[in-house]
């Protein structure tokens, strides 16, 4: 029986679903370190976490067995993708799952600290009728900057426009502007027309910290700003600065540059003490519609990995969308992307007259992916001398 170690409390469907398919299932609420990790690994097959269990290359390289990983989540920075796809390791997320909810989050951020909710929030706690407009604005008509306009920008920047907000966006690559909203030549432009700013970028290492001093001096007076994408690529030193300074009028903040590793867990931040501020703790995408759907579709990609082969929207590997397999046997081979590999496991299997029913091939930089149905199962000697071939990088027989 396969086994596959769920962590940090993922979706019970996702568990479900893989027993259901044969998996000998173990859940854990919390995260685990890197000599935790590989400890629980041992004889697991299929591993799933979310955002804060690090799938380094030193857990990768003990526990080498280890077929595929499931990042129940939007990013995948947690995991050393280019390591783990020369180790054979497809890893799968879920890129779309989602997105609504993080948006209505933005969404609930902007109109609060428009309106100063937080503030007028913390003075009635603390005995305080501070009956007020003094500060508070409506969102109609005021522009929001929306810093990357991938999935979650670009359908903020939908919502917002029904709200009768502006929307003018900055990325580096070329998107395409939905509705409305205009694309900025330069971040600063974006950052010195903006009401409201969010970040929506994503976790590659070149966007540690890119928010910073600089950033924020550009922002507008009396702006907001906001961070739900990675904890990393604010300065939350500098936000505070210009927080107390009075030149920004509040901020939101959902991703911290170290989070606890479980609920429950302490956590300190001098942001605290500001007046109009939203502090939540990572819960974007936590919503019970959101994660059900993200259980539902790494589960699907895991099982459809194990069962057929299939490296549909793996963030790392080769693509290949392939049905059930009706053969005896469909072998999946992944290796270098060098010359004559097709041909060469093309030569095994006719050398002992097995009868190649169907075959796909893919490539994705250095790898490549080859998936062929058998008319019979290959003995031990074939098996052993297709995983002997030059460039192998994993071999395994389905069905």
């Amino acid at each position: 029986m396969p086994k596959a170690l769920l962590l940090e409390n993922i979706h019970p469907f996702a568990a479900q679903s893989l027993r259901d398919h044969g998996f000998d299932v173990v859940t854990m609420k919390g995260a685990l370190g890197e000599d935790e990790l590989i400890e629980a690994l041992d004889g697991v097959d299929l591993l799933g976490v979310r955002s804060k269990t690090m799938v380094t290359r030193r857990v990768i390289d003990a526990r080498p067995t280890l077929s595929a990983v499931g990042c129940f989540c939007i990013g995948t920075n947690q995991v050393d993708l280019e390591y783990a796809g020369r180790r054979g390791i497809a890893v799968f997320n879920a890129p779309y799952s989602n997105t609504r909810s993080v948006v209505e989050l933005v969404i609930c951020d902007i109109i609060c600290l428009m309106r100063r909710i937080p503030a007028h929030t913390h003075h009635l706690k603390h005995g305080l009728w501070d009956k007020s407009a003094s500060g508070s604005h409506e969102v109609r008509g005021k522009t929001l900057g929306i810093i990357g306009y991938g999935n979650i920008g670009s359908q903020l920047s939908v919502l917002a426009e029904a709200l009768g907000m502006r929307v003018v966006f900055y990325d580096i690559e070329e998107k395409l502007a939905l509705g409305n909203a205009r694309r900025a030549a330069s971040l600063n432009e974006l950052l010195e027309q903006s009401d409201a700013v969010t970040l929506h970028v994503d976790g590659r290492k070149s966007n540690t910290g890119f928010f910073g001093e600089e950033q924020f001096g550009h922002m507008k007076q009396g702006a907001i700003f906001i961070n739900c994408s990675r904890g990393f690529v604010a300065d939350l030193g500098a936000l505070k600065q210009h927080l107390e300074s009075g030149h920004l009028s509040g901020a939101a903040v959902d991703v911290w540059p170290v989070e606890p590793k479980k609920s429950g867990d302490p956590f300190v931040t001098s942001l605290a003490d500001e007046d109009n501020m939203v502090l939540t703790p990572h819960i974007g995408g936590s919503t019970l519609e959101a994660q059900e759907a993200i259980g539902h579709f790494v589960a699907q990609r895991l099982e459809d990995y194990w069962f057929r082969g299939s490296t549909s929207l793996s963030v790392n590997l080769p693509q290949m969308t392939v049905g059930a397999c009706g053969a005896a046997a469909r072998i999946a081979h992944l290796h270098e992307n060098l010359p004559g590999v097709l041909a060469d496991v093309n030569n095994v299997l006719g050398d002992r007259n097995i009868n190649i029913l169907a075959q796909s091939l893919g490539t994705q930089g250095e790898l490549g992916y080859v998936v062929t149905d058998v008319s019979e199962k290959p003995d031990a000697e074939a098996l052993e001398a297709l995983r002997s071939l030059k460039g192998t990088i994993r071999m395994r027989v389905i069905g």
